[in-house]
């Protein structure tokens, strides 16, 4: 495992003391987190760039790629309503590129809240945190850029689309590839039942029903599943794939108004200029555009020349919902952010905890905001 060099002691305690400011609980978690937790949130596509352990007869685990889920599964367990932490320590994923660090540090605050808290000022903080860390680096060509993932949905919602192609569009907002999948089908015919399909077959049965006829195909084929999924969540699946191919498609017109969408990459006003444009009289989004201009309001320390306001801005993982962003290098490029990260309220219901809560962090990767780091 290739390891990250270490960052000078000075320029690191300049990260951690800009992130001080947020005057957050310092926090630990497990460095083995869930596998299966961790692939329903990125998809099974994230599987190869993680490392997998699993002791005989246990269910598969990995070393954390981040520490978002692990942080916020720690608050669960506290049943607090609120919590502010910051986090420092080694996350680990694999390298398919060959000649990156596969382990590396990260810094970062996590901030739970009530929904009675006010978000977008929660937003306006973590922003201004990571461009502060960031900066702390020492580079003099970093730009801060800011997408929304709520604000996308809620441009889906102004199309009229029909319910489950708008759902699934939303769902998608922050994985672009899955999203340009479905913007490629534009204009093609629903997909037919396909005879004999196995997905096609496990669609019209309840969860429960699905399961079993699963095992019993594995049984009948001598199968034996592996990977710690088991025979309802594969199901779950098949039958999602199989319920999206039948779905109608959006029409060429309809493809163009997302693809104009997802092209904004401007100074923030002018971007948020754009987004009016496209929408007109669209009442779906005068609330979202609104917020969006109390947090630009509250970002005014950070010159307009050094954001970017791209609304189709989107990470790895699905479960942000709100505000995302990303602190980048001019000379690291799109795929090497210095920070990143966004707002996730939805995830600590996923993981068990209020379905009211609110949450928004970031992380900063101190060897790339060191400017004699990584190159």
């Amino acid at each position: 495992m290739r390891v990250e060099p270490p960052v000078p002691a000075p320029v690191l305690a300049a990260i951690r003391a800009a992130l001080a400011a947020a005057g957050a609980t310092p926090v630990d978690a497990p460095i083995l987190q869930p596998l299966n937790l961790l692939l329903d949130l990125a998809g099974e596509e994230m599987r190869a760039r993680l490392f997998i352990v699993q002791a005989e007869g246990d269910a598969e685990a990995c070393l954390r790629p981040d520490f978002t889920v692990a942080v916020a599964r720690r608050h669960i367990e506290t049943a607090a309503p609120e919590g502010r932490y910051v986090y420092e320590g080694p996350a680990f994923r694999a390298a398919p590129e060959g000649d990156r660090p596969e382990e590396f540090v990260q810094l970062g605050v996590e901030l739970f809240a009530s929904a009675a808290s006010g978000a977008v000022e929660a937003d306006a903080e973590i922003a201004g945190l990571a461009w502060r860390a960031a900066l702390a680096g020492g580079r003099s060509d970093l730009t801060l850029w800011l997408g929304d993932v709520g604000l996308f949905a809620a441009f889906i919602g102004s199309l009229g689309l029909p319910a489950a192609l708008a759902a699934r569009l939303t769902r998608v907002a922050g994985r672009p590839r899955l999203l340009n999948a479905e913007l490629a089908r534009a204009g093609a015919p629903a997909a037919e039942p396909g005879g004999g399909q196995l997905a096609a077959m496990l669609s019209g049965l309840s969860e429960t029903q699905a399961a079993a006829m699963l095992e019993e195909v594995w049984a009948l084929a001598g199968v034996e599943p592996v990977g710690g999924r088991g025979p309802r969540e594969i199901a779950a699946r098949l039958v999602r794939r199989a319920e999206a191919a039948r779905a109608p498609a959006l029409t060429e017109a309809q493809a163009a108004a997302i693809r104009a969408f997802m092209a904004i990459s401007e100074i923030p006003a002018v971007g948020l200029a754009k987004v009016r444009t496209l929408t007109g009289k669209a009442k779906a989004l005068d609330s979202a555009l609104a917020d969006w201009d109390a947090r630009l309001a509250r970002l005014g320390d950070i010159p307009a020349e050094r954001m970017r306001f791209a609304p189709a801005l989107g990470h790895a993982f699905d479960y942000y919902d709100g505000l995302t962003l990303e602190v980048r290098s001019d000379a690291l490029g799109v795929d090497r952010p210095i920070a990143s990260g966004g707002r996730y309220d939805g995830l600590p219901a996923r993981l068990g905890g209020a379905s009211d809560a609110r949450a928004v962090g970031c992380v900063v990767r101190p060897w790339r905001a060191f400017s004699g780091g990584e190159a």
